[in-house]
């Protein structure tokens, strides 16, 4: 398209839509993909919307999905905008040239927020530049929170991931009256968006709907019943109701969504506490993801990308001022850790003899991510045939204390910066030849499925971005992790792994620069 053109027009199989013309850009929102979820359709699965008649506006963003605020620390640093109405399962449409013929790649953006908070109008998100640079983007909303992923005695579970299929069948339907193709749409999600993904490219319901998929600090996973019911029950308590889908659906949303938010104050992914999640059902989720992904041969034939930001953990402990507290804590904060991952006291010791430099939040930061994020997602690198592409992200912010925390490369990805929104985590003066860097491998991969760099293999190379060493060739930095040098060098170590033997080729990769702080 063109600027000054006039606002386009697109017949889907579901009727026609009228989008806006911004900067060369077709953009269309807040199309409806599915019923609103509310009345009789509460707490159930997703009810295909019949097409309508006439030409529906799509010049703005739809209703967000029923979601508590962020905490006042934490809206310091992510902003969640929230836009009143039933009409929540929507999605919104970038594209360059919204023509049958066109036949362009496609990226299906999912959100983070802990499947509960976040939606697809935050303006990080925004899809301009994908478009821009010849990719149709689109970003879905799905129902958050014990809406979507409470688990009830009388009503299917899952019922946001559901959410999220409908969603994509749609958009393998609908795809190509925008310009896309529906047989290249690769999903991208960050944090429970990736933990989403997973999810999704494991379901029976979405095999061959998807061709390539980017995990974004999340692992495929399925969460413990017994810790959402716990969830559930806690809030049916405090609303002395029964713990049925019956009953909450006759609770008014802003209660629930208040109870929701004081059940959920120790749901961080550091203490671990009782939250919501994907569970495994007989229908969208047969097996733990992963399992499916790494011994099942689900997915067959669908190429991945997928990472992490150095420091995870800062996101999770700096707001609040976590960090500090979890440094005066010191062997209690160890024991928390060990439990919260499953490990024996010789773990931190082997961090420790590994980091000495390092203090008690960083280990049990890093320890943690390792346990929910690099272990995993080695292994889902290490299992698969097709083609897969690791990376990390390591600029670290420009506000004090954040480091290259959780959600930071999302402006990047996006080429966002600009953004308030975006500076509000990466603070002022991000440089913007790392978000073109960045932004262009996601247009590569979703294009061709080759991000530009080594697909993983035996030498387990992993592109990161940020951060280059002093020893990179052509000024790109890679971290080789060979099968037993990659238990020492990221920060997953166990006793038997730290030997004087072994130690000292660790400490001459961290030298090196080629391996540094994982």
């Amino acid at each position: 398209m063109t600027a000054g053109q006039t606002d386009p027009v697109v017949r889907s199989p579901y009727g026609a839509v009228r989008g806006r013309c911004e900067q060369g850009v077709a953009v269309f929102r807040g199309i409806p993909y599915a019923a609103p979820p509310f009345g009789p359709r509460r707490f159930r699965p997703p009810v295909p919307l019949p097409p309508w008649d006439g030409v529906r506006d799509a010049g703005a963003f739809g209703p967000t999905p029923p979601k508590p605020p962020y905490s006042e620390a934490f809206a310091h640093y992510l902003s969640d905008p929230v836009v009143p109405g039933d009409d929540c399962l929507n999605l919104n449409i970038w594209t360059p040239q919204p023509d049958p013929g066109a036949r362009l790649p496609v990226l299906v953006w999912l959100h983070g927020g802990a499947l509960t908070r976040g939606s697809s109008a935050v303006p990080v998100y925004d899809g301009h530049a994908f478009a821009r640079d010849g990719v149709v983007c689109v970003s879905i909303n799905y129902r958050l929170g014990v809406e979507g992923y409470g688990l009830f005695p009388d009503m299917p579970p899952n019922p946001g991931l559901r959410d999220q299929i409908a969603a994509l069948t749609w958009v393998h339907e609908a795809i190509e009256a925008f310009g896309g193709d529906p047989g290249r749409i690769t999903l991208f999600g960050q944090s429970a968006g990736a933990i989403s993904i997973g999810a999704l490219i494991a379901a029976p319901q979405t095999q061959g709907l998807v061709r390539r998929a980017v995990l974004q600090s999340g692992p495929p996973e399925a969460s413990e019943r017994a810790k959402v019911r716990r969830m559930v029950r806690r809030m049916a308590s405090r609303l002395k109701i029964p713990a049925t889908a019956e009953a909450f659906a006759a609770v008014d949303r802003d209660l629930l969504l208040h109870t929701q938010a004081e059940v959920g104050k120790l749901s961080s992914p550091v203490v671990g506490g009782p939250a919501f999640g994907i569970v495994i059902d007989s229908d969208t989720v047969p097996r733990d993801p992963l399992e499916a992904l790494t011994e099942g041969g689900a997915a067959p034939g669908v190429e991945l990308m997928m990472g992490w930001t150095r420091d995870e953990y800062r996101l999770w402990l700096v707001p609040g001022g976590l960090l500090d507290r979890v440094d005066r804590l010191g062997a209690v904060a160890f024991a928390g850790a060990m439990a919260r991952c499953h490990r024996g006291s010789e773990v931190p010791r082997g961090y420790r003899a590994l980091h000495p430099e390092a203090g008690t939040a960083e280990i049990v930061g890093q320890l943690v991510t390792d346990h929910l994020l690099r272990i995993p997602l080695h292994q889902l690198a290490d299992a698969r045939t097709e083609p897969s592409y690791v990376y990390e992200f390591a600029w670290p912010s420009n506000l004090p204390d954040l480091g290259s925390c959780h959600a930071l490369e999302l402006g990047f990805v996006f080429d966002t910066g600009q953004a308030p929104e975006s500076r509000k985590l990466a603070g002022e003066g991000a440089p913007q030849e790392l978000a073109d860097e960045i932004h262009a491998a996601w247009v590569r991969f979703a294009s061709d499925g080759d991000p530009g760099w080594e697909r993983w293999d035996a030498a387990h190379p992993v592109r990161v971005f940020g951060d280059r060493a002093p020893d990179a060739e052509n000024g790109v930095a890679y971290t080789a992790y060979g099968p037993r040098d990659r238990e020492l060098a990221l920060w997953a170590t166990d006793a038997a792994a730290v030997t004087p033997e072994q130690a000292p080729p660790v400490r001459r990769l961290r030298r090196s620069g080629a391996l540094r702080r994982h």
